[in-house]
């Protein structure tokens, strides 16, 4: 009788160990305005290749991905505070934001793309010299601008405004990451009629895109790697992979 009473309630333990970790809940921080790796939809819901991913991931490796709409301006500074536990926006992994933040190992690989007026004349960077180059602020395509040797360079909240203005004629090209330049240029049912992916900007060095983490937080940067690992293993990752970008 006493063995029975032990091994339920080692059952039982086990069990409630299990649903503790089913139960993990992460916050992520996404500046929903960036498709398709993470926007809100027409229902009001942010989705997204990123969105899905960690769904998959939490699936996984046992954690509920909570997203909360964070404007980009204020992402990290709220990082920081821990008013979230993690950055889920397409943030490129560097050795300047290493120094202030961790983390998880790359899920993603981009690289700037530059979108013009369909006419352009623009085929490489040297192309852009006198002309107004539009990006997200804080981006790595807003870093990509500065350097541009003659351009004018304009930063925006958001990448949309600046999509927007290049459609409108306010400006000569819009830099950001290739995914999502593409789906502006291409995708688009407005703006694809006007738009179109003019060329990627050469780099010495490959940008991954990786989820940000208050520095230190050790445990929640392995579990997410934990998850990546085993969606990707498992062949998820290549599945919704094919869903947002069709091949890559």
């Amino acid at each position: 009788m006493l063995r029975k009473l032990l091994l339920s309630l080692v059952c039982l333990a086990t069990f409630a160990s299990a649903a503790s970790a089913a139960e993990k809940v992460i916050v992520f921080a996404s500046d929903a305005t960036w498709p398709p790796m993470e926007f809100v939809n027409e229902q009001k819901q942010i989705v997204g290749f990123s969105v899905e991913l960690l769904a998959a991931m939490g699936k996984a490796a046992g954690f509920k991905p909570e997203i909360k709409n964070v404007a980009w301006d204020g992402i990290f500074a709220g990082l920081t505070a821990k008013k979230y536990d993690a950055i889920s926006s397409s943030v490129s992994i560097t050795d300047e934001r290493k120094n202030t933040m961790d983390f998880s190992d790359p899920y993603f690989e981009v690289k700037q793309g530059v979108v013009v007026q369909k006419g352009s004349p623009a085929k490489t960077a040297a192309d852009l010299k006198g002309k107004t180059v539009g990006a997200q602020i804080g981006t790595t395509g807003f870093f990509a601008a500065k350097k541009i040797e003659g351009a004018t360079p304009k930063s925006y909240d958001e990448i949309g405004l600046a999509i927007e203005d290049l459609y409108s004629g306010r400006l000569d090209a819009v830099i950001c990451d290739d995914a999502i330049a593409a789906n502006y240029a291409l995708q688009h049912p407005q703006y694809s009629q006007k738009l179109a992916l003019a060329f990627l900007l050469k780099s010495d060095t490959p940008e991954y895109l990786g989820f940000a983490f208050p520095k230190g937080d050790k445990d929640n940067v392995a579990l997410v790697n934990k998850g990546l690992k085993m969606v990707k293993e498992s062949g998820e990752y290549d599945k919704i992979v094919a869903k947002w970008f069709g091949s890559k």
